[in-house]
C-alpha cells in the first residue's frame, strides 16, 4: 500500500529517485506519471530536498546546471552540450549551451531545433545521431570530426546513418567533415592531428607498425614519425627506458622522428606544421 502522497510504500519512487534516475531534473508531469502525488512532491520542495526551478519543471539542488537551463527552456540538449554527457571526444568545451526545440526560440542557448530520432530514455538529450548531426553542421571540422570518430568507433551509429541526415546543397561543409572520419583515431588530439597533417597535403598514414619500434601515431611521407604524447607520457622510470629505446631504434631503422603534445596541436598548429615541413626537408639517407 501507498501513502495518499505516494512517496514511501513499495512500489512507488520519491521525488528524489526519479529525479536522480533523470539526472538530476524532470518535468513536473513525469513524477505524476510515475505515481508520485502532489502532496509529496510539495513536501519535498518545502524540506529543500527539491527545487522548482520554473512551473513544471523540478531538480535536485545538486543538478547539473546544463540540465537545468535545458529542461527550464523547454528543450533538449545537442551539439557540444550533449557529446560531454554521452562519453564522446571533445577537444574543447562549448561556452554556448546548444539546445534542441521545435517551433520556437530558446533563449541564451544556441537552437538547432529539429531532431529525428528519439531522445536519450532518460536524460534531456536528443538522440545520439542528432548530436552527430548538429555538431557535423554546427562546428569546424577539428571539433566535430574527433567527436563523431568516437562515436562510430564504439559502434553507436554508422556514417551511413549519419550521411543520409546530411542531404542537399546546405550541408556539404558537414558531409565533407564526415567524410575526414577514418576511425584510426585513438584520442581526440590525434584526430586533430590527423587532420591538420592531411590538410596540408601531405601522405599520414596512421596507426602504423615499424619493425623494432612498434606502432606510431602517423607516419609521414614513409620516413617522418610524428607521435603525439599524452598526459601519461613519461609517468615513471620503466616507460622512460622504454621510450628511449624506441627512440634509438627508429634512428637506427633511418627515421626520422617529431613529438608533440595536445598544446602543440591545439594552440599552435602553425607551428606543428612548420616543424613536419622542415623535416620533410631534410629527407635520411636510408
Amino acid at each position: 500500500m501507498a501513502t495518499a502522497g505516494g512517496s514511501t510504500l513499495a512500489g512507488f519512487m520519491t521525488p528524489e529517485q526519479i529525479l536522480q534516475s533523470s539526472g538530476g531534473v524532470a518535468r513536473t508531469d513525469t513524477l505524476l506519471q510515475h505515481g508520485v502525488g502532489e502532496r509529496a512532491i510539495e513536501r519535498s520542495i518545502d524540506d529543500g530536498r527539491v527545487l522548482r526551478i520554473r512551473r513544471g519543471v523540478l531538480a535536485l539542488p545538486d543538478a547539473p546546471p546544463d540540465f537545468i537551463r535545458a529542461l527550464a527552456a523547454g528543450a533538449r540538449l545537442t551539439c557540444l552540450s550533449a557529446a560531454t554527457h554521452y562519453g564522446l571526444w571533445c577537444v574543447r568545451p562549448s561556452s554556448d549551451l546548444h539546445v534542441s526545440r521545435l517551433g520556437r526560440s530558446a533563449e541564451g542557448c544556441i537552437n538547432h531545433r529539429a531532431a529525428t530520432v528519439p531522445p536519450h530514455p532518460r536524460l534531456p538529450l536528443v538522440g545520439l545521431a542528432d548530436v552527430l548531426v548538429h555538431v557535423l553542421r554546427c562546428r569546424p571540422a577539428e571539433e566535430s570530426v574527433p567527436l563523431v570518430e568516437s562515436a562510430l568507433r564504439r559502434g553507436a551509429t554508422t556514417a551511413a546513418f549519419i550521411e543520409s541526415r546530411l542531404t542537399g546543397p546546405f550541408n556539404g561543409r558537414a558531409r565533407a567533415a564526415l567524410g575526414s572520419v577514418d576511425l584510426t583515431g585513438e584520442s581526440a588530439i590525434e584526430v586533430v592531428a590527423r587532420l591538420l597533417l592531411r590538410g596540408a597535403g601531405l601522405d599520414v598514414r596512421p596507426q602504423v607498425h615499424i619493425a623494432g619500434v612498434g606502432r606510431v601515431d602517423f607516419l609521414v611521407e614513409g620516413f617522418l614519425i610524428v607521435e603525439i604524447d599524452g598526459a601519461a607520457f613519461h609517468s615513471d622510470r620503466q616507460a622512460l627506458r622504454r621510450d628511449r629505446r624506441r627512440n634509438n631504434m627508429t634512428v637506427i631503422g633511418g627515421y626520422l622522428v617529431l613529438r608533440f603534445c595536445y598544446e602543440d596541436v591545439m594552440f599552435q598548429p602553425d607551428d606543428v606544421l612548420a616543424m613536419v615541413l622542415t623535416a620533410l626537408g631534410r629527407r635520411p639517407v636510408r
